[in-house]
């Protein structure tokens, strides 16, 4: 069935745009100011803001644990938060255990009911050329984990950067060091190192909870993949209760200050959430494979 949903108030940033989208065939197949000479069921969002789903960062899912316990973590921390797709990891410290721990993390996710993204995060003494080369065919982010500054000066990277190229997935660090002062020498030193290798990363830490940058997101190349409405798309979106309280306010600071707000999300064209109802579908959720990170850098 094909329908409109007109006059949307679609934030960007930390401003709104009114759009209008035609969907068919359970994706979106126009995207325009308005849609005056079309005949179809229209739908009125001009009373909500409207976003992209939220995309968090939680490398704790509890996969080894009942489904009951499961469900109701995906459920306070996902769905009732507006999330319709998270990216998580596996912990390795060698290479040829890479295959079995993806695996085991997919088993445990077969029931989720929203998607997600699996990397894997590795002791800085674990990058080597050959590691880069098995998560490109694996085709997987890759977290790096160090607590010594002097570690990350000596690694050879220029040999790193060469077995990253074509697939050119960013390196995303994990700061393992005690104090603030010491984290923020480790910030600089990492993204003079990458910016001097030209070797695509993410400048910040992943938050824990928190949803990923756009920034984070286009490198990683989960946009334009998940999260993104444009022509072509799957029909996924949040509709917040407007008001003049959250006119000129990010995303982000929506989902960590104004939950209550949310109203409605949709998932690949499903009602997963409306008022205080919440669906659990079990299973419904698909393991988001990343074919091309850095489609493009953003708008």
């Amino acid at each position: 069935m094909a329908y409109i949903i007109e006059n949307m108030n679609l934030l960007k940033k930390d401003k709104l745009e009114k759009i209008s989208i035609l969907v068919k065939n359970e994706r979106i197949s126009t995207i325009t100011n308005e849609m005056k000479n079309y005949s179809y069921v229209k739908m009125n969002a001009s009373g909500y803001i409207t976003t992209n789903p939220h995309i968090i960062f939680d490398p704790k899912i509890p996969t080894l644990t009942s489904f009951s316990d499961m469900k109701s973590y995906m459920t306070e921390r996902f769905l009732k938060r507006g999330c319709t797709t998270f990216l998580t990891y596996v912990s390795v410290s060698q290479e040829k255990k890479l295959k079995t721990s993806l695996k085991q993390a997919k088993m445990g996710l077969l029931s989720s009911p929203i998607d997600y993204v699996i990397g894997v995060k590795i002791p800085l003494s674990a990058l080597t050329p050959s590691f880069i080369r098995t998560t490109k065919r694996e085709k997987v982010p890759v977290f790096i984990e160090f607590s010594s500054v002097d570690e990350l000066k000596e690694k050879p990277w220029g040999w790193i950067r060469e077995a990253m190229f074509p697939y050119n997935s960013p390196l995303i660090p994990c700061f393992q060091m005690d104090g603030e002062r010491e984290k923020k020498r480790a910030k600089q030193v990492w993204n003079e190192i990458m910016a001097k290798h030209n070797i695509a990363n993410i400048r910040e830490e992943l938050m824990q909870g928190e949803p990923l940058t756009q920034e984070a997101l286009h490198k990683i190349g989960i946009l334009p993949l998940k999260s993104h409405l444009h022509p072509g798309s799957e029909v996924s979106y949040n509709f917040y209760r407007k008001s003049s309280e959250i006119i000129n306010i990010d995303e982000k600071s929506l989902f960590l200050y104004h939950s209550d707000r949310l109203l409605v999300t949709v998932h690949k064209g499903e009602v997963i959430r409306a008022g205080d109802k919440v669906w659990f579908r079990s299973g419904y959720g698909e393991h988001v494979i990343i074919n091309t990170p850095s489609f493009f850098t953003g708008e």
